[in-house]
């Protein structure tokens, strides 16, 4: 009775110490949104990522004057966009940037426009003739771009309230849809 008891005991830890070893990896690949906001992202043409991802932090000189710092922004939902003023496919997104960031802004979305290598003055005299308000950044030597692999522009990167990747869009999109409201309606309002 007492080798039954202790093969039965050694099982259980046995599998206890598998179980340990194998839910982190499971957990490490599943991204941290519901199956139906991640469908909701879809829906709004924004690519969702298998696995979530950490970000690079960096820190930009902010239009404005001060300093914009990634990691500063955990515990909101954030749009990284990468983007220039000379590139017409980012300068067609912009306006339905702004009217997301307008509906969200007070619920914890921040966008965070990340122009590419031009002038303050450029960067400067465009943003504030089309009266945007979210957030620019200046990358003007291209530093941060290229630690992000960008290769076309507009790309922008959707992160959670932790700080993580979990989506992606190579490319202009509408942010002012149906779809795009309730995709960030539910990333915003989702328990973390």
């Amino acid at each position: 009775m007492k080798n039954i008891l202790l093969k039965t005991m050694s099982s259980f830890f046995i599998f206890c110490i598998f179980l340990l070893s194998v839910i982190p990896q499971v957990n490490a690949q599943v991204p941290e949104i519901t199956n139906e906001t991640a469908n909701l992202l879809r829906s709004a043409k924004i690519h969702v990522l298998d696995q979530t991802a950490n970000p690079v932090n960096f820190t930009l000189p902010l239009l404005g004057g001060g300093n914009a710092e990634l990691s500063s922004y955990k515990g909101k939902i954030v749009i990284l966009n990468f983007w220039a003023t000379w590139c017409p496919p980012c300068r067609a997104e912009m306006p339905s940037m702004e009217t997301l960031y307008q509906r969200f802004k007070n619920e914890g979305l921040e966008i965070l426009a990340v122009d590419i290598g031009e002038d303050t003055g450029t960067v400067r005299n465009f943003i504030q003739n089309s009266k945007y308000t979210f957030p620019v950044l200046l990358d003007s030597s291209g530093r941060v771009s290229r630690t992000y692999g960008i290769q076309a522009i507009p790309t922008s990167f959707i992160l959670d309230r932790g700080g993580k990747i979990i989506a992606k869009v190579t490319g202009s999109i509408h942010w002012d849809t149906p779809q795009a409201f309730s995709a960030f309606e539910a990333l915003l309002t989702a328990d973390n």
